[in-house]
C-alpha cells in the first residue's frame, strides 16, 4: 500500500466572473468595534424588525444573539 501524502486541492470558484466580482464587492465598510460600542459592552441591532444583541464577552470576543 502506498502512503504518499498529497496537499489538498484548492477550491475552485466555478461561477461566472460577474458573479465572483459581485460577491467580492458585497462587503461593506469596515467599522472599528470601539467606535461601534462607544464604551458599552452590548448593543442592539434592529435588522428588518428583528432585534439582535451584539455583546463583547469577558474574553473580548463578539457574540450575536437574536
Amino acid at each position: 500500500m502506498n502512503s504518499h501524502s498529497f496537499p489538498p486541492r484548492p477550491i475552485l470558484d466555478r461561477r461566472p466572473p460577474a458573479l465572483r466580482e459581485e460577491r467580492q464587492n458585497s462587503v461593506g465598510a469596515s467599522i472599528d468595534s470601539q467606535s461601534l460600542f462607544k464604551g458599552a459592552t452590548e448593543i442592539v441591532i434592529d435588522h428588518g424588525g428583528a432585534k439582535y444583541r451584539l455583546r463583547i464577552t469577558r474574553q473580548g470576543k463578539l457574540i450575536l444573539n437574536k
